[in-house]
């Protein structure tokens, strides 16, 4: 018996193709034995008549014995790019940072001179330019009015490949229960991929369940952050969803629902898979359980399955009814503020967190105490995993790769040189700033109208969000979804995220600045820059964020980051879609 499935069932090989057999190998290029040369022999070419070369000299006799060794086996010219990248693999170990371009004047720890780039030099960077950029402070700036231009794009528009249908179902085939982990958008995926799952399977889905992570430990519920009733309205005409198991159904399980089988599906795991293995199972027990789930589903999915993600992520996916009525709040403060540029403000997702500057790595201006807490830091999230024997780690590689997390003065001498002014309006999203005090006090210097969740928001307000980092998440990702320019500046689910939905908001553009983070650490490395050329390469920094913010999805991209043409149609939309506008 053969549950209902909208996918369909995968074609046999009936239509395939068998493969050729392989063509027979060349055939190998040999010396002819019998060629007469003095000095140590002679090398004939592969064709008719040879050509008799004296070796007069050592080198000529080495080339000579390693040329007719690559025309004996040509399949060694396979492995050179290998042999390469190991040589130059063993080339950078051996020479650890006295490799790259060097730095007048730039010593490591160690005392060498070291590469550009590889040392936190900000503060002087900052101490140099200070004086440039209070000479352009309080000056007409319309930069904020014209950060994008919009003007050469294609308009694109939402459009959800999945048809308006208001006839019923086809019967379950059972129950999907899913447990999502992780924080605020790791959820978010997990849900979307559910939904999806269970169109493909024709399952009813139980409302999901959130996994109490040890390192985000926030016990809320899915209704605490999420709107369920419009959850299970929005998608009702494409997948039944239900908030809780009915009763026949947990009894037949003892009423404990650990007793329905766990499935553990591997990651990005394709639709086949879920058609020849969960389905089964599904149809004989009625109900499943695949815990977590978080990346059980691969990006390349047929249509009308991405279909259901983009329906669930844009459409029904909208945030609980005290976050939204806050946030709205807090939006409607930000615009009042931002009154000398129109309303429109900058939103940076700040990730200076004591965790996130930990787990990086990278060394910053603090000495001795700094590497302690880094110490006691990386023990207590990670035991052990830094201090695993052989492991070597190179603070100034990880700088110059653009790996270490940027500084709140970083970020402001950034935009400063981007071009934006000192009347800009910030709004910072960012948990617990490491020694906030002192980090934060240089970005307030540049941008002085610089608001944040406590001081957009009484503390009565976000008492009943204190203590939950998924709940005061949300409010920062509205904040930023609404703002004119969003600056990621460390990678993650949360930038990943609001980059797709601001696409999906802003007809196809991202309105996103994404750094550069290799060419930053060499700026911030360069004490006696000159202000123009600084000026100079982060226009053009902030110019190529603006030609990449209309990216297309990839064959094995995310369309939660990248929504067209997935869930977005140019202007020229098809009737029968559906078609959603938040």
């Amino acid at each position: 018996m053969h549950g209902y499935s909208r996918l369909g069932r995968p074609s046999t090989g009936s239509g395939s193709i068998s493969p050729s057999p392989s063509p027979p190998s060349s055939p190998r290029f040999r010396r002819n034995k019998g060629s007469s040369g003095g000095g140590g022999g002679g090398f004939r070419g592969g064709g008719g008549g040879g050509v008799d070369v004296k070796l007069q000299s050592f080198v000529e006799r080495w080339v000579y014995v390693v040329i007719s060794a690559v025309y004996r086996r040509r399949g060694i010219l396979l492995f050179a790019p290998l042999l390469y990248i190991s040589a130059m693999l063993l080339y950078m170990g051996t020479m650890g940072f006295d490799v790259g371009i060097i730095s007048k004047g730039s010593e490591s720890s160690t005392g060498k001179t070291a590469p550009v780039g590889s040392l936190y030099r900000s503060p002087q960077v900052f101490e140099h330019l200070w004086p440039y950029m209070e000479a352009e402070n309080n000056r007409s700036n319309d930069l904020m009015m014209n950060v994008w231009n919009m003007k050469t794009r294609q308009s694109w528009k939402p459009c959800i490949p999945l048809q308006n249908s208001e006839a019923e179902l086809p019967k379950s085939n059972g129950f999907l229960i899913i447990e999502a982990n992780g924080g605020l958008n790791q959820q978010r995926l997990s849900i979307c991929d559910a939904v999806a799952v269970a169109g493909l399977l024709n399952a009813t889905l139980v409302i999901p369940m959130f996994h109490l992570n040890s390192v985000w430990r926030d016990s809320s519920k899915f209704g605490d952050i999420f709107d369920e009733e419009f959850f299970i309205y929005a998608l009702r005409s494409h997948v039944n969803v239900v908030r809780e198991l009915p009763e026949d159904v947990l009894t037949r399980f003892d009423n404990n629902i650990s007793n329905i089988v766990n499935l553990r599906v591997k990651g990005w795991s394709s639709p086949t898979y879920y058609l020849q293995k969960v389905l089964p199972k599904l149809l004989e027990l009625g109900a499943v359980r695949i815990a977590p789930f978080s990346n059980r589903l691969a990006h390349a999915v047929p249509s009308d399955i991405q279909g259901h993600r983009c329906l669930s992520n844009f459409g029904a996916l909208r945030f609980s009814e005290p976050i939204r009525t806050l946030a709205a709040k807090m939006v409607d403060r930000m615009i009042r503020n931002s009154s000398s540029s129109g309303g429109k403000y900058i939103s940076v997702h700040l990730r200076f967190e004591e965790d996130m500057v930990a787990f990086s790595c990278c060394i910053y201006d603090g000495g001795e105490e700094e590497q302690k807490e880094m110490d006691i830091a990386r023990e207590r999230s990670w035991r052990g995993k830094f201090r695993k024997k052989n492991r070597i780690i190179k603070p100034g590689a990880i700088r110059m790769d653009g790996k270490c997390p940027l500084t709140p003065l970083e970020v402001g001498m950034m935009l400063r040189g981007m071009g934006f002014d000192n009347n800009t309006s910030v709004y910072v999203a960012a948990g617990k700033i490491y020694k906030a005090e002192k980090y934060m006090a240089p970005l307030k210097q540049m941008f002085p109208r610089l608001e944040t969740k406590d001081t957009l928001a009484s503390p009565e307000e976000l008492a009943p969000f204190m203590g939950y980092s998924s709940r005061l998440a949300a409010l920062d990702y509205t904040l930023c979804l609404h703002s004119e320019v969003f600056v990621t500046t460390q990678g993650g689910n949360f930038p990943h995220f609001l980059i797709g939905h601001r696409r999906y908001f802003y007809e196809g553009h991202a309105k996103t600045i994404i750094p550069d983070k290799r060419k930053l650490a060499q700026l911030f490395d360069s004490p006696h820059i000159r202000w123009e050329s600084f000026q100079k390469q982060l226009r053009e920094m902030l110019h190529h964020s603006d030609v990449k913010g209309s990216e297309l999805k990839k064959p094995t991209a995310s369309l939660f980051t990248y929504p067209m043409p997935d869930c977005m149609c140019k202007q020229a939309a098809t009737k029968n879609s559906t078609k959603l506008r938040r």
